[in-house]
């Protein structure tokens, strides 16, 4: 763990440990390289001038990021964004905010053959990868305690968006179709559907309400850990597995190139 390429002081440990106002982004390194770092980088830029009101520059964060690995090259890196000069007595600074880089090995997938819960949900500033975790975790928990795997959020009116931790599309023979509603635009999502031509797979975007999911022949989640998970089950929805167009997909994932730290 650094805080702007330096070991972190203690103070800055206990604002860490005791207040979650910041955001992040978080990938795998493969051979020194990242797939989609553009965006990551880009999700920063966007978190820092939203939350902190000043953007950190590109150099800034790759340089973070490269002291950060080392000689390392094969990785999970996790890059936060945070501010001690921002406090739940003073909210009001506007500041640039320090890099907080951890380096740990890749997790596994988030699972496979999901069963998942609706959950009646939207997250606050959806459009951000924020470090307010209280409610991923506490729906993932709600779920898991209720004989699901994990959560899908759907809003008051059954209009479905985004999980706990990850992005959903729905299949309907080889098109993708994304949900349209307040979410956070994942990158991994985003590669998927850059590398849907070349697997002979197309896409779309609209909204989908929990009384469309008998439309569609197949779901899956994806995030940075997990290019694609089939989706079982959606409440009492029921999908078949393909893993065939599973592999597609993930094929489609892996085809983003590796971009340079």
């Amino acid at each position: 763990m650094l805080i702007d390429g330096l070991p972190p002081s203690p103070e800055d440990l206990t604002y860490l440990a005791t207040t979650n106002y910041g955001a992040y982004t978080s990938f795998r390194v493969e051979a020194g390289g990242v797939r989609g770092l553009d965006l990551h980088l880009a999700r920063l830029k966007a978190s820092a001038e939203a939350l902190f009101g000043e953007a950190l520059p590109e150099d800034h964060l790759r340089r973070a990021m490269r002291m950060a690995l080392g000689e390392t090259t094969t990785a999970w890196l996790r890059i936060g964004l945070f501010s001690p000069e921002i406090r739940p007595r003073i909210p009001d600074a506007v500041i640039r905010p320090k890099v907080l880089t951890t380096v740990s090995p890749a997790p596994p997938p988030l699972g496979s053959n999901l069963r998942l819960q609706t959950q009646t949900h939207v997250r606050m500033l959806p459009e951000h990868k924020h470090t307010a975790t209280l409610e991923a975790i506490h729906a993932r928990r709600t779920a898991r305690q209720a004989g699901f795997d994990d959560a899908l959020y759907v809003d008051g009116e059954g209009l479905i968006s985004e999980g706990s931790l990850w992005n959903v599309g729905f299949l309907q023979g080889d098109t993708v179709v994304w949900p349209q509603a307040p979410m956070l635009a994942g990158i991994a999502q985003a590669l998927v559907d850059q590398g849907l031509a070349a697997q002979g797979m197309t896409s779309r975007t609209r909204p989908i309400r929990m009384s469309d999911l008998s439309a569609f022949d197949g779901a899956f989640i994806c995030n940075s850990a997990t290019p694609a998970c089939a989706v079982t089950a959606i409440g009492d929805v029921v999908f078949d597995v393909d893993e065939t167009r599973l592999n597609r997909l993930r094929a489609a994932w892996a085809s983003a190139p590796l971009q340079s730290i």
